[in-house]
């Protein structure tokens, strides 16, 4: 079959035959198309490249136009349908480019157009041929036949999406040597016996090829079969040859986007040919044949404006790019741009065709400077104020707004030396913010005259032919308000000797009013005085002290005091201002020295200690040291017994004169003299304990400390001890009581002199433990004895007392072994009640709360005696000892 380079075909309503270019008529047949000239003979097909063709069918009814394309593959000449009611065909060929030799082969026709003639009639067509492919041999010149080598077989072209009828053949294999033995075809590979299975076919008798299914070039382009020829006993008769089948491509799949919505950008203002961006389809089909050949075209643009045709797109590549001028983003902000891809080299009338949807935002430029939306401005601002907005500024930029392009920034360019004022950008409106950054004073102006320059972020785009700034005059008008005074000298310092008299004055601490322009009087206050020592005249603000001024006073740091006044106005409303008076106080010698230390240590004899003595002052220098120490004459032992040794001018040591003084406490006078002018003089008396020392010097005697007396941190030492100790018995008086009450609510009500308890210790066991220290062994006593009681009448008596009915009989207690310890316990307190004499001669009965109905055991409320007279209490005397007195009570005895 013959590959040709079609590239695609169109159907028309009129059947016409045209010449090419070079002078030939066309027929065409269907199956391989066989392209003849007038006189019958074959024409390349590479003679005409780009073959149309033009069709028509009548039939009896008329000429009718065809409104779904009648597609007829150009490989084949399979035509998909209606082919039977066809009366004639004809074929246009055009573009025909000559003849360049490809080889091509042909298949058998089922029909052909008889040539010349306008109404042809479709002729019947001869039986179908077979393609044969034998295997290929070579006979070499002796006359012997070899395989020399195989032949390579031509590939066998299958078209897609073929609609039948199937099986359909497609060539027929075919060994020579079935003329003498019987052969079995068979053919393996994929789409044979592997997967895709039976896609081809073959009979094994006569060798015919065959395809089972309608192919998709999309799903596989081409197979690789083996043909096998083998005898009937399966031995191999061939060589296998190798088949190629080739899925012949046809325009079945339209261009596919991409995206279905793309986005792109370009600046406003952009010159011709500015790439904006790119889209892309892909095709299914064959992209080496005009099949999948996709190209593209704008199909529509919203708006078509300032042209229809803003944009032009690459056929070939599917860049946009601009294509006229005048792009501008404050009319026209975005386009929509519909993209058409369409197969078969861009053939709208036979290829298939997709859109997609190019949306192109114009971006912004700064090519619109602000401008002022007037060219005056005005506000008005209170004297004093700061952080207060004076007045807005409005603009008008028509860039897009919140960018670069649109924030406007501010400048004032004149009107401000000082620098009263800054305008700020409101960052949602765009606006400019006069604001009072520092104070302004009606006083000194009353009114600014301002000129405020606007521009933006970004600079202006080049080629804009305007000014990239604009300007307005602001005019700002001070409002005066009533100011408060103020104190020239904030912090007011004077020098003064201490110890002036009360009334002397000291300065004039006076305010000053700012409002020059109106007529306000001033008062002055005292706002602190922390001393009380001053007073302020409130017209004229004179201070005099009210008191003597002490140096040496809690109230004074670093020789300074310190005092704050008020100055308040009388406008409307008032308004006050303050200032602080420091008076820097020069000291007088107005304190005299005291003795350090008061108390002191030294031994009896002179030559193992002395005592180091200085002074201390209030004043300072000069009117401090160095000190005069001396002592008294009188009284005379002073002198007598003791010493003074001047060290420097501020210490000296105190010691002995005499050889030996009795241990004790003495009072020594001693005269501390400072260097004032005039100097000052003061008697102290220093405490010295004289005590026994040893080598060291410390003294050895404990009378002499008892004697001295307890510190405090002894005697509060002491009384902690006493109140715990006294809290310590306060405590155990308050246990043993309530353990004697306890005890008290245990026992019975029997004599104590009969009353025989064994203590039982209280462990605190989980298991097995007593709940109680004292328990009774009274209680105890054998279930087995108590089944009579059980069954008296109901009734409750007590049995710590006599009884006075007649006494009942209880039989005489066996003896049962108790098993485990408690019954080694209970006989071990039943032996210590017996061999206690005191025990009571009678069981105590115990009451206890109604814990309810069901117990398998009787109600105690059955140990009844009001019939006794029938008891046998012989028993008794068997019990011991310890039942001696019951046993006398109730049986008798001897008086029987």
């Amino acid at each position: 079959m013959a590959a040709l380079p079609w590239q695609g075909e169109v159907y028309s309503q009129r059947s016409q035959l045209a010449s090419c270019k070079r002078g030939h008529h066309g027929t065409w047949a269907r199956g391989p198309f066989l392209l003849q000239d007038e006189k019958g003979r074959n024409i390349p097909t590479s003679a005409c490249r780009n073959l149309r063709l033009q069709h028509v069918r009548t039939n009896k009814l008329g000429s009718q136009t065809l409104r779904k394309p009648f597609q007829k593959n150009m490989h084949t000449g399979v035509a998909p349908g209606g082919e039977e009611t066809a009366d004639h065909f004809g074929v246009k060929f055009s573009s025909c480019l000559g003849t360049k030799g490809t080889q091509y082969e042909t298949n058998s026709m089922d029909f052909k157009v008889g040539k010349g003639r306008k109404d042809a009639v479709l002729e019947p067509s001869p039986p179908p041929k077979d393609t044969l492919l034998p295997w290929p041999q070579r006979q070499n010149p002796s006359g012997l036949r070899r395989q020399k080598r195989d032949w390579v077989i031509p590939p066998i072209n299958v078209p897609e999406n073929s609609r039948g009828p199937f099986p359909q053949q497609l060539v027929r294999i075919r060994s020579d040597k079935d003329n003498d033995i019987p052969i079995r075809y068979s053919i393996t590979g994929v789409g044979a016996d592997q997967p895709p299975m039976e896609v081809f076919s073959i009979d094994s008798m006569s060798g015919r090829m065959y395809v089972t299914r309608p192919m998709d070039r999309e799903e596989r382009a081409s197979y690789h079969l083996r043909a096998h020829a083998v005898d009937m006993n399966g031995n191999k008769v061939e060589n296998p040859i190798d088949l190629y089948i080739y899925v012949i491509d046809m325009n079945d799949n339209r261009p596919e986007f991409l995206n279905q919505v793309y986005n792109g950008s370009v600046d406003e203002g952009s010159k011709p040919g500015t790439y904006v961006m790119t889209v892309t389809a892909n095709d299914a089909d064959d992209s080496t044949t005009a099949n999948g050949m996709v190209r593209y075209r704008i199909v529509t643009q919203t708006p078509q404006s300032p042209s229809q045709n803003m944009f032009t797109i690459n056929s070939e590549t599917g860049d946009i790019v601009t294509v006229a001028a005048g792009l501008d983003r404050e009319k026209v902000q975005q386009y929509t741009v519909i993209v058409q891809a369409t197969d078969m080299e861009g053939n709208l009338n036979y290829g298939l065709s997709n859109t997609a949807t190019a949306i192109i935002t114009v971006t912004d430029v700064n090519d619109n400077p602000p401008e002022f939306t007037t060219s005056t401005f005005a506000g008005e601002v209170p004297e004093n104020r700061v952080e207060t907005v004076v007045a807005n500024l409005t603009v008008m930029d028509r860039d897009q707004p919140h960018s670069p392009n649109w924030n406007a920034v501010y400048r004032i360019i004149s009107g401000d030396p000082s620098g009263h004022f800054s305008v700020r950008t409101d960052p949602v409106t765009n606006e400019g913010m006069v604001t009072v950054v520092k104070a302004v004073d009606y006083e000194l102006n009353r009114a600014f005259m301002l000129t405020v320059m606007v521009s933006n972020q970004a600079p202006l785009a080049s080629g804009i032919q305007m000014s990239f700034q604009s300007t307005a005059g602001v005019t700002i008008s001070v409002v005066d308000v009533n100011e408060a005074p103020y104190f020239p000298s904030n912090h007011k310092l004077i020098r003064l000797e201490e110890g002036v008299p009360t009334g002397t004055v000291l300065t004039t601490f006076s305010a000053v009013d700012p409002d020059r322009f109106m007529q306000q009087a001033v008062r002055y206050s005292k706002l602190s005085d922390p001393a009380n020592w001053l007073h302020i005249n409130a017209t004229n603000g004179q201070v005099t002290t009210a008191a003597v001024l002490d140096r040496e006073s809690l109230y004074i740091k670093n020789n300074v005091y310190e005092a704050t006044f008020l100055a308040a106005d009388n406008g409307i409303p008032p308004a006050s201002g303050t200032g602080t008076l420091q008076i820097y106080l020069i000291d007088i010698n107005d304190n005299a020295p005291e003795l350090l230390p008061k108390e002191a240590q030294i031994c009896e004899r002179p030559n193992l200690n002395t005592i180091n003595i200085t002074a201390a002052d209030a004043d300072v220098d000069p009117n401090i040291g160095p000190y005069v120490f001396e002592l008294p004459f009188v009284p005379a032992a002073v002198r007598k017994n003791w010493t003074i040794t001047r060290l420097n001018g501020d210490y000296a040591q105190l010691s002995l004169r005499i050889l030996y003084l009795e241990a004790g406490m003495y009072d020594v006078p001693i005269i501390v003299t400072d260097s004032g002018n005039p100097p000052l003089t003061n008697t102290s008396v220093i405490k010295v304990k004289v005590c026994p020392c040893d080598d060291n010097g410390d003294c050895t005697t404990i009378g002499a400390v008892a004697a001295a007396g307890l510190g405090t941190g002894a005697i509060v030492a002491i009384l902690i001890c006493i109140l715990i100790l006294l809290t310590m018995v306060l405590l155990f008086v308050v246990w043993m009581k309530r353990r004697e009450k306890e005890r008290h609510t245990k026992q019975l009500l029997i004599d104590p002199e009969d009353d025989v308890r064994d203590n039982i210790l209280k462990y605190d066991e989980e298991g097995g433990g007593e709940e109680d220290q004292d328990y009774d062994l009274s209680q105890l006593q054998q279930p087995e004895a108590m089944e009579h009681v059980l069954s008296k009448a109901p009734g409750v008596r007590r049995v710590d007392e006599r009884p006075v009915g007649a006494e009942p009989q209880y039989p005489a207690r066996p003896v049962v072994p108790h098993p485990g310890d408690i019954g080694d316990f209970i006989n071990e307190g039943l032996r210590a009640a017996d061999n206690d004499p005191t025990a009571p001669p009678y069981d105590s009965l115990l009451v206890f709360d109604y814990e309810g109905s069901g117990s398998t055991a009787g109600s105690v409320s059955s140990l009844n005696s009001s019939s006794s007279g029938d008891q046998d209490y012989d028993y008794l005397n068997d019990w011991g000892p310890r039942f001696k007195k019951l046993a006398d009570m109730y049986g008798g005895g001897d008086e029987d």
